[in-house]
């Protein structure tokens, strides 16, 4: 089993024909909306990937969150512990350019009255043999409950660490597992991109945990107590990339859930990120298990 708690959103998106400057407007083309926030993504990017999966999260009592919960509900994520708070359910307002690149601007809403009763409750059935998957879109006093439980329970622990807070450093050797992208190890170590492999090094030896850094279109190394490794990206031609890092901690999260070793299941992660980067929006790009098999046995 796989507990994600961690944030709920209905996406807000627009494409532009290029991402503007501060002050400029720039005209647009389409808009749509979409469930998302990186706890629900990464829920069911675990779910299609063949996982039991739990989400603990928060929307509000409006008409966003039936929208926001949809895909989770369809595809058989576990919702009973989804609390409705007297708040709005949290916005990601997305632009996305020609190129497939974004920006993204989070109004929390219901995500940020997120407390640690709430991964009290939420966690109360996490038991050693499950994993907890966390993000930082939600309260940190939250989210460092949740790692704790899941210390005192025995149970694996992943941070995603996006989006960086200014307390991210002193939240994530609480992880067994961090998972990071180039820019925000950098704030995470402290360090240039330029000393990426020597950095994760000396981070695993300074805390003991075991890093991911996802490098994009270049794949993801890994860095353990007991060695480093990496593994390629499957090459495509990206139309969006606003999924693919949460589609490949649910991926990550899922193989290693099934028993497979780190570096399979980062395999497995890499080729559903890049899958994920060949549709518009977070959650409807996500690939099932049968997609990432495909690639991976072509």
């Amino acid at each position: 089993m796989i507990t994600i708690f961690g944030s709920t959103n209905l996406d807000q998106i627009g494409t532009v024909t290029r991402l503007p400057q501060p002050g400029e407007t720039v005209a647009g083309g389409t808009f749509s909306m979409a469930p998302g926030g990186k706890g629900a993504n990464q829920a069911l990017a675990a779910r299609r990937a063949g996982a039991e999966v739990l989400h603990v999260s928060a929307v509000g009592d409006d008409a966003f969150a039936a929208l926001a919960t949809r895909l989770l509900d369809e595809g058989g994520v576990d919702l009973s512990q989804l609390r409705r708070a007297e708040a709005a359910t949290g916005i990601a307002m997305i632009f996305v350019d020609e190129q497939g690149e974004n920006v993204i601007a989070i109004l929390p809403g219901a995500n940020g009255t997120l407390s640690a009763a709430d991964a009290e409750t939420g966690l109360k059935n996490l038991g050693a043999d499950d994993i907890l998957l966390v993000q930082q879109e939600v309260p940190q006093t939250a989210t460092r409950r949740a790692l704790e439980i899941a210390r005192e329970r025995g149970a694996r622990s992943v941070l995603n660490t996006a989006p960086y807070l200014a307390d991210t450093a002193e939240l994530a050797p609480l992880a067994d597992i961090v998972i990071a992208n180039e820019t925000e190890f950098s704030l995470l170590s402290g360090r240039p991109i330029a000393e990426l492999d020597a950095a994760m090094a000396d981070w695993v030896r300074q805390t003991g945990r075991t890093i991911v850094v996802t490098l994009g279109p270049d794949g993801a190394r890994a860095v353990t107590p007991d060695g480093a490794l990496a593994v390629p990206a499957h090459k495509v031609e990206p139309v969006d990339t606003v999924g693919a890092g949460d589609t490949f901690c649910g991926y990550l999260a899922a193989a290693l859930d099934a028993g497979l070793g780190l570096e399979q299941a980062l395999r497995r992660a890499a080729t559903a990120g890049s899958l994920a980067c060949l549709k518009p929006g977070a959650q409807p790009a996500i690939p099932t298990k049968a997609e990432v098999d495909a690639v991976l046995k072509a």
